[in-house]
């Protein structure tokens, strides 16, 4: 089942107590908000395309093909700048989602920035 979202889109590819994961679909030149959670810490790895992280206040990280970690409660977000040499400018990434609490709904999402003005 896919979920769209202005960005792109995601899909819930496991779900159980303690762990969720998603694969995330990033459109050319699209972000995710800059979000943070208190239930939740995740860790991405890019599939495909090139991806910019930012975590809290550090310098932006290009992923390629890697794996970063974004610890609970830290602000982050997952840019697409996948260069226009590339055939197919998606990112692709997958995120699992860690949580002792199994808390991993939408409702645990503080964003702080968001390019389509949702709060």
């Amino acid at each position: 089942m896919k979920e769209h979202r202005p960005w792109g889109y995601y899909e819930v590819l496991l779900d159980d107590t303690n762990v969720k994961v998603k694969k995330i679909v990033v459109n050319k030149g699209c972000r995710l908000s800059l979000q943070s959670h208190k239930h939740r810490s995740e860790t991405w790895t890019v599939v495909q395309g090139i991806g910019k992280v930012t975590i809290d206040d550090s310098d932006n990280v290009l992923l390629h093909k890697n794996t970063s970690y974004i610890p609970q409660g830290s602000k982050h977000r997952m840019t697409n700048v996948t260069s226009n040499m590339i055939e197919d400018q998606t990112l692709i990434f997958i995120e699992v989602q860690h949580s002792d609490d199994g808390i991993f709904d939408e409702s645990d999402i503080v964003r702080y920035e968001d390019d389509f003005n949702r709060v």
